[in-house]
């Protein structure tokens, strides 16, 4: 059986009932509505001992206004507020935590713009913080400190990756907050409250000390809005949705590029899909392009040409229409020497699959058509109707679900050539002539599977290619060793250069695997990854060895006496280097991973040699 996507059943599936509910407990109402689900029918919904981890206000949050409200449209407001109650094991009133102080100063310091053009660092989502960006280098790892912790209130995870400009942090949150915090303390300059979670990372406009109009913050939420926030305010400017599919969500930070915003979407409609009653399906997945000043759509290009049409009927006479789905998760790769940009693409959403599911796509950056698509995977169609008993709007492909769930890059070798680069869900990583979109090498690192093989996020730092790998998971779909751990791999060739596997320091503790899931960061002699076991761990690039390791699994006191817990590395919110200080989040509490809600600042103690 399979079990896939990342943003499989955060609860379950309301099953509409009668008005006898009205009178049902909050365990009764589990029972009816949430038990097929969270009680082992899907191994992402997460079960009640994980639950336990959880904030009602989080729960309830979810079903209201996030990812469950339209799962959750036939339970009243008090009997969401019982099934919450029951599935954390917490009254509303017993969970109220401190928020961080409000600084004394809230003005950004407009002296210091941005350093980095948005969550990849570069264009080329390169994920290299050089000396440009930061005195830290490998070999300055072992001598960070911990400077202070944010602990963000009924958060369970923190998915958001922050972003330095102007002395401040700019992050989002489950609780779909937007804050700017002082880099140096982590008081609180200004918060933006927007309609549901906040996973992306926050992209800010480029600005001078002698040329500021109006800087802007820019971010998507999870259920599909773009937003531009005054980053010296928090105050609104303008926000849209790229695309009025009702299942829209923006899981990947935008790239900004000379004035324009080009936001990625994706959809939750694979979820949906599970209703026999649903129509399957009618959502194609694209890149909006924004005129990032005045919020101006200038076009949208699809990674599916033509309109979904009927194609026949489910065992129930509902309408079953293809093509559909090809979501793009990750941010953007922009290359304007070839007045390009480049997505990787995940699955179809019904049958029959289409040539531009788990493929690379370049597009133009005039009008967004396709000039060319690599498929990766042919033949993949899969939709949450294959997890349910009756299957009825399963495709017939039925999977395997082998997502580009990670952006792609951009690299330049040593020898002057250009070369995208891909990581799938298969493990399998891919170096890609991005002038043709002809395959130049290929390599299968990791087993794959659930959340297996490349997850979030590569990086590059010049012919050295640092790929984690989030194989932890087997079953009869992915038979065979598990890859767990950070390869090395040459840019030119595609050849393996080193593995280090992670050790497995769990000892059986729920919900902990040695997996990389999270984006890895490098900087000047090695790598820097987040696993789920906890752990932040640095590499050196010529051995793979594990210089430095940090455990985020304990409590925190946060700026404010905010209580904190640190938990599982995951999701595209990888390390921040800035300066003489690292910044990064920990908590990834969804799908069978350990829940957390803290951002962690460290300090670089200052050596007699610096």
């Amino acid at each position: 059986m399979k079990f896939s996507h990342r943003w499989l059943a955060l609860l379950c599936f309301f099953i509409p009932q009668t008005n006898a509910q009205e009178s049902m407990s909050g365990e009764a109402l589990y029972e009816a509505n949430c038990a097929a689900c969270h009680n082992g029918r899907v191994s992402k919904a997460p079960p009640l001992s994980m639950m336990a981890t959880f904030s009602p206000t989080s729960v309830l949050r979810a079903m209201n206004e996030g990812i469950m409200q339209s799962q959750a449209a036939a339970l009243s407001q008090p009997q969401r507020l019982l099934v919450a109650e029951y599935m954390t094991g917490k009254e509303i009133t017993d969970t109220a935590t401190a928020s961080a102080p409000m600084c004394d100063q809230k003005n950004i310091d407009l002296s210091l713009p941005p350093k980095v053009s948005g969550w990849g660092i570069n264009l080329g989502n390169n994920r290299y913080f050089g000396e440009q960006l930061t005195d830290i280098t490998l070999s300055d790892m072992p001598a960070l400190e911990l400077a202070w912790a944010f602990a963000f209130p009924d958060a369970s995870r923190v998915r958001s990756q922050p972003t330095v400009a102007g002395d401040s942090l700019f992050i989002g949150s489950q609780t779909g907050d937007v804050m700017a915090i002082d880099r140096s303390t982590g008081c609180v300059r200004w918060t933006f409250t927007t309609v549901a979670e906040v996973r992306t990372a926050i992209v800010v406009s480029d600005w001078s000390d002698t040329d500021v109009d109006t800087p802007l913050v820019f971010f998507g939420d999870l259920v599909g809005n773009v937003y531009a926030v005054d980053a010296r305010t928090g105050e609104l400017a303008w926000r849209d949705r790229p695309d009025p599919h009702p299942s829209l969500t923006i899981t990947a930070a935008p790239a900004l590029h000379e004035g324009r915003l080009y936001v990625a979407f994706s959809s939750l409609e694979v979820v949906a899909a599970a209703d026999p009653d649903y129509e399957c399906c009618t959502f194609r997945g694209g890149v909006a392009t924004y005129d990032a000043a005045s919020g101006n759509k200038l076009w949208t290009g699809y990674t599916i040409d033509e309109d979904p049409v009927v194609v026949g009927k489910n065992a129930m006479g509902t309408n079953q229409l293809a093509p559909s789905g090809a979501p793009v998760w990750g941010t953007p790769v922009i290359d304007p020497k070839r007045n390009r940009l480049y997505v990787g693409t995940g699955e179809s959403y019904s049958s029959p699959a289409g040539s531009t599911s788990d493929a690379i796509l370049a597009l133009s950056l005039d009008d967004g058509a396709i000039i060319w698509a690599l498929q990766a995977t042919s033949g993949d169609a899969w939709n949450m109707s294959c997890e349910t008993e009756g299957r009825l709007n399963c495709p017939a492909e039925d999977g395997p679900d082998y997502d580009f769930g990670a952006a792609t890059l951009l690299a330049t070798a040593s020898d002057g050539s250009d070369i995208l680069i891909a990581g799938q869900k298969s493990g399998a990583v891919f170096g890609i002539n991005p002038d043709n979109g002809e395959q130049v090498w290929h390599n299968k690192l990791g087993r794959g599977g659930i959340q297996g093989g490349v997850h979030f996020g590569m990086s590059v730092d010049g012919d050295v290619l640092y790929v984690p790998i989030s194989d932890f998971y087997g079953g009869p779909r992915w038979p065979g060793r598990a890859y767990p751990g950070m390869f090395a791999v040459d840019v030119r060739t595609g050849e393996t250069l080193w593995f280090t596997e992670t050790d497995n320091v769990c000892d059986g503790r729920e919900f902990c695997d040695p997996g990389l899931s999270a984006a890895a960061s490098a900087i000047v002699g090695g790598v820097v990854g987040g696993a789920m076991d906890g752990r932040l761990r640095a590499y050196a690039q010529d051995s793979g060895e594990v210089v430095w390791e940090y455990n985020s699994l304990k409590d925190y006191a946060g700026v404010g006496g905010a209580k904190g817990s640190g938990g599982s590395f995951s999701g595209a919110a990888g390390p921040v280097f800035d300066g003489d200080m690292m910044f990064v989040t920990s908590g990834y509490g969804i799908y069978n991973h350990m829940a957390g809600n803290v951002l962690l600042a460290f300090k670089r103690q200052a050596h007699e040699d610096k």
